[in-house]
């Protein structure tokens, strides 16, 4: 941890990050040990008392100084570690945490999704309470951002297995399991090789192994309040773009039809991973109900 006098030194936007970086370590120490020593609390008490009063060059780099919300996020780390026990853990990380990321804003940078410091490894899955028939076709996914969050809905609430098309995103991609947060691990899924729904002849069987009844999260289907969800079954949710595949949803109007979200809005839709939560969380509400 570098002496506050030689921070003093840097040019303020240096300063800045160099604070940063030091926030940022001290979180992912903080994840791994659950406190910290008395001499960490104290120097980043010091650190943020530092921070409050640090006008600087702020004038000539065009960095603002610290004021309103920012300078009582600064202020709550003193408080936190002032205390610096383990009933006020989850007071402490959130302070840390905050100061990271106004510290980056601060100097212009912002996190990328998968950067943030979120556990998301050793999951049990002996504790996973899956609907038996509760499955989920992933077709085309293009974005890995998408399919690890797909992965960590369809664990949450409690899909059985997740199928993949050969064009879909590999849940393996580091950005996927990111998102996913550990659920790719957990989750039995299967990327296929071919397109399950290529000469698709009865919508309950077909070559991949798949067996239904399906039905497809698509615009211009039933809405979500008024859709007959099924015991079990596989839901098809298609691509960002293009949504479902026009072989995939006639397979799906074969069977159990298509259901779609009420939306307000002008624009029409939602982000396909935010749409599939909300169909997968009625699922389930469903089949516990039934």
């Amino acid at each position: 941890m570098i002496p506050l006098y030689k921070l003093a030194d840097l040019p303020r936007s240096q300063r800045l990050r160099k604070a940063a970086k030091l926030f940022g370590e001290a979180e992912q120490r903080f994840i791994i040990s659950g406190r910290f020593t008395q001499k960490e609390a104290e120097y980043f008490c010091s650190l943020a008392e530092f921070l409050c009063g640090d006008m600087g060059d702020a004038e000539i780099e065009g960095i603002a100084r610290f004021s309103g919300a920012k300078l009582d996020a600064l202020r709550s780390v003193q408080a936190a570690l002032t205390e610096n026990t383990t009933e006020n853990s989850r007071e402490i990380r959130h302070a840390i945490n905050t100061v990271y990321h106004l510290l980056l804003a601060q100097t212009g940078r912002y996190q990328s999704d998968w950067d943030f410091f979120t556990p998301g490894g050793n999951l049990d899955p002996s504790k996973r309470r899956p609907f038996p028939g509760m499955q989920v076709y992933l077709e085309d996914i293009r974005s890995p951002y998408n399919v690890g969050s797909m992965f960590r809905a369809a664990e949450s609430f409690g899909a059985e297995k997740i199928w993949l098309s050969p064009l879909c995103a590999n849940p393996r991609h580091k950005r996927a399991e990111r998102t996913a947060m550990g659920c790719v691990d957990i989750v039995p899924w299967e990327q296929l090789h071919n397109d399950p729904f290529s000469g698709q002849g009865d919508p309950g069987l077909n070559s991949s192994g798949l067996t239904g009844p399906f039905f497809a999260l698509e615009t211009g289907g039933t809405p979500l309040e008024d859709f007959s969800f099924p015991q079990a079954g596989i839901i098809i949710a298609g691509s960002e773009e293009l949504g479902v595949s026009p072989k995939a949803l006639a397979a799906a109007e074969k069977s159990l039809g298509r259901v779609s979200i009420p939306v307000r809005g002008v624009k029409g839709s939602l982000n396909v991973s935010v749409a599939f939560g909300i169909v997968l969380q009625a699922w389930a509400n469903f089949i516990s109900r039934s």
